[in-house]
């Protein structure tokens, strides 16, 4: 008899966690849901002390140790984040002291520092089982000083003439002094299509980060692209252009660039952030200008500092700022906005460092933990909610240092508030901007805020930010509550008969 009430019992609760299931499930679907994790091979984790020849961790000009292997070793603390990609520094054989991987020796063979074509293939199936992807860093434009090319007379003609930068022939100029290669001529590029080609082939990589692209003529990305595309449709290519100007930018969409790191918006990112009481207004044009100008707007690369940069940390450091406090306001900003975030290697414990070599500090694990625990929440809300990485975009506040913005996608809205002053500050939203039947619900500390004489009053701390989804009104659910009643009356009703029927039989 109990046997065959048991299906009965359970069916109830099924329904009751059923109603659930749909409202939590959010899948990645492409790659305008990532968030990319940037890291500088040698400088994040050595996880393998027999590749660890001509290595010295005390000088920042020589390599520290860091391989594959470390980043294999990492990656749940990537993961851990909400991090869903990784983009590594070149992984190419370099020349002495090539630590950075941009003095390309050969395209063909692995940095011996970083580890082995084995180990470095063991970390990309590890990045693929945790439900994550990896890029690479591809520089088409330029070689080491000692390349044996340079002493081939049959490659002669693979160079540009040795010329200084003057502000005009960046195509053709050896940019830091580093042979500058002739990507229009035929052999040039084959050589560099194929060698791309075949580390996707070799390796599965998810994509390139394409370097220097303001450096080598479209038309070369172009072929590049579209070989690569016949290979692989799904590779995804970013485009690292240092341009300050959106249509310039959005000029590698049109030939097969997925995405582009977002200079013009980076200038405004750090300029904002990087002091109180400073506006986004100009980064707000920024957004607008890349709607226009970008193929896809939503694939724009936001960043705060990369390799090639001061670390913005550095900025608050100049400033007399805390810099955990302008991390906070920034990445939360940051991975709220349309595009991508782009968050370089020890952004989440504050390092410091100016440009170039200075950059490129030793990441250190062993730190205090707020500032990661804060980027993974706010990578947490990024990967559940829809609307943070598909959602239209709507400014609403933007003064004194105060911002506020609304997200919608697909029937979800959030509302986005950061307060980048000195003072609390409180702003008033019209109900008949979002809903008036509906409440504010603060999901970084669990602020409620309901619509009171037609208004949301919200109020942010100073140096503060919260998101906050559009809900229902909290309180006692009576649609929900009646429905579940008539469930289980049902039920009820539907145990007496099957009891009645039952007790009928054993008497006959």
């Amino acid at each position: 008899m109990k046997k065959r009430f048991f299906p009965f019992i359970v069916i109830p609760f099924l329904l009751f966690f059923g109603l659930r299931v749909g409202a939590v499930e959010n899948k990645q679907e492409n790659w305008q849901d990532e968030s990319i994790y940037y890291l500088m091979i040698d400088r994040f984790n050595n996880g393998d002390s027999n590749n660890d020849f001509t290595v010295k961790a005390t000088d920042s000009k020589s390599y520290h140790g860091g391989d594959f292997k470390g980043i294999t070793q990492q990656l749940d603390y990537i993961k851990d984040m909400g991090f869903t990609s990784i983009c590594l520094t070149p992984i190419f054989d370099n020349e002495n002291n090539g630590y950075h991987g941009y003095w390309t020796a050969d395209f063909y063979k692995i940095e011996e520092h970083f580890g082995s074509l084995a180990s470095f293939k063991k970390l990309v199936s590890e990045v693929h089982k945790r439900d994550m992807k990896i890029i690479v860093e591809f520089d088409a434009n330029s070689v080491g000083l000692n390349h044996p090319w340079l002493t081939d007379s049959d490659k002669a003609a693979w160079f540009h003439e040795k010329q200084e930068f003057d502000g005009k022939n960046s195509e053709t100029a050896w940019i830091d002094g580093l042979p500058d290669l002739a990507q229009e001529n035929s052999e040039v590029q084959q050589y560099l299509v194929d060698a791309a080609k075949w580390w996707v082939k070799e390796t599965n990589i998810d994509g390139y980060k394409l370097l220097r692209m303001q450096n080598v003529p479209e038309g070369f990305w172009k072929t590049l692209s579209d070989n690569l595309k016949k290979n692989k449709s799904d590779i995804f290519l970013i485009g690292d252009a240092d341009l300050t100007n959106a249509a310039l930018v959005g000029k590698y969409n049109k030939i097969g660039v997925d995405s582009v790191l977002d200079y013009p918006g980076n200038l405004k990112l750090r300029t904002a952030f990087a002091k109180t009481n400073e506006s986004v207004d100009e980064h707000f044009s920024i957004i607008k200008k890349n709607k226009k100008e970008l193929a896809s707007p939503n694939l724009a690369v936001n960043f705060m500092d990369n390799s090639y940069s001061e670390r913005f940390t550095r900025d608050s450091v100049k400033n007399n700022l805390h810099p955990g406090t302008r991390w906070k306001l920034a990445l939360t900003y940051m991975y709220t906005i349309p595009g991508i975030p782009m968050v370089y290697y020890g952004s989440e414990i504050a390092l410091d460092g100016g440009a170039g070599n200075e950059s490129y500090q030793q990441m250190d694990f062993r730190t205090d933990k707020e500032l990661i625990d804060y980027i993974t929440k706010i990578g947490e809300l990024r990967n559940q909610l829809p609307s943070l990485t598909k959602g239209s975009m709507t400014p609403l506040v933007s003064k004194h240092g105060m911002t506020v913005f609304k997200r919608e996608f697909d029937g979800e809205v959030t509302v986005i508030a950061i307060n980048n002053s000195s003072k609390s500050q409180t702003v008033q939203i019209a109900s008949d901007v979002l809903d008036e039947d509906k409440e504010l619900r603060g999901l970084l500390s669990s602020d409620l805020i309901k619509n009171k004489d037609g208004q949301f009053d919200i109020i942010i701390d100073r140096d503060e930010a919260e998101i906050y989804l559009l809900s229902e009104k909290s309180g006692v659910n009576i649609p929900y509550i009646l429905a579940m009643a008539a469930v289980y009356s049902a039920f009820v009703v539907f145990l007496v008969l099957v009891f009645k029927r039952s007790k009928r039989k054993q008497s006959k």
